[in-house]
């Protein structure tokens, strides 16, 4: 299973980082950026199914309400009543989940090829040799420049900037496609969903290789703009108004303490 692993998924993310870097002048930072926009190309007929899905949920979520209701003694008849509402449409609920499950092995393989790319000891250089390409353009590349924009990418980042990235983008990101609930239980819920995913994520950036977290940034900005085209607009997000409060006179404000002490009196 381990070979097998290698082989498809790890093996060719590794060499491919590391020849990008090459190409980039040496720039592993450089080569992660790409490497997402790569794999979100890749993704690309996947992701606009996605947004089609979550749009045609989102619309179709009055008539999920209602059934709620109808049989919220009865959740066997509510999922079989809902699996054929979702039947009819043409929608498949686990649509909108692809393009992540997907992500998950790269995500993996790419935590594993920072971590062996950036080989700091022999031993580690020595397990990296046995994963390389015999490849000019590989061989060249090594041993790889770990600096981008003052981070190491094979150690946290220690300035946040990049947790409050991870988490920021894909909050507005969650915000773009979810749509307001009128049921209180429901919009606390979403509320709670949409918070929390972001917080996860940004916690294991605390942990996790500034080049992965990098590879989220980038991924999640990819996706908003994506969204924007093909969802129209910003959705279901609102960017918050500052409206400047009415400054009042010296004069009008003794007025209105007077007022106020009168009504008291």
């Amino acid at each position: 299973m381990v070979e097998i692993w290698n082989i498809a998924i790890l093996d060719p993310i590794l060499n491919g980082l590391i020849a990008l870097s090459q190409v980039c002048y040496n720039n592993f930072g450089l080569a992660i950026i790409v490497l997402t926009i790569v794999v979100r190309i890749v993704l690309m007929p996947l992701t606009f199914k996605q947004t089609q899905s979550t749009k045609a949920m989102q619309a179709m979520q009055p008539k999920l309400q209602e059934l709620q209701k109808k049989y919220a003694r009865n959740q066997q008849k509510m999922q079989q009543e809902m699996m054929r509402l979702y039947k009819e449409a043409g929608i498949n609920p686990l649509g909108c989940m692809w393009p992540m499950l997907i992500q998950m092995p790269i995500w993996i393989a790419l935590y594993q090829s920072i971590m062996q790319a950036l080989a700091a000891t022999p031993e580690n250089l020595l397990m990296l040799s046995q994963h390389l390409y015999s490849w000019d353009i590989v061989g060249q590349a090594i041993p790889l420049n770990e600096e981008f924009l003052g981070l190491k990418l094979s150690q946290p980042d220690p300035t946040l900037i990049l947790a409050i990235l991870v988490g920021l983008s894909m909050w507005v990101q969650q915000k773009m496609v979810t749509a307001p609930s009128t049921d209180p239980k429901q919009a606390q819920m979403a509320s709670m969903t949409t918070m929390m995913m972001p917080m996860m994520f940004a916690f294991f950036t605390l942990s996790f290789p500034s080049g992965l977290a990098l590879y989220w940034v980038v991924s999640n900005i990819i996706g908003i703009v994506i969204q924007y085209f093909v969802g129209g607009g910003w959705g279901y997000f609102t960017f918050p108004s500052f409206k400047p409060q009415p400054q009042t006179s010296a004069p009008e404000q003794q007025r209105a303490l007077k007022e106020g002490s009168d009504k008291k009196n």
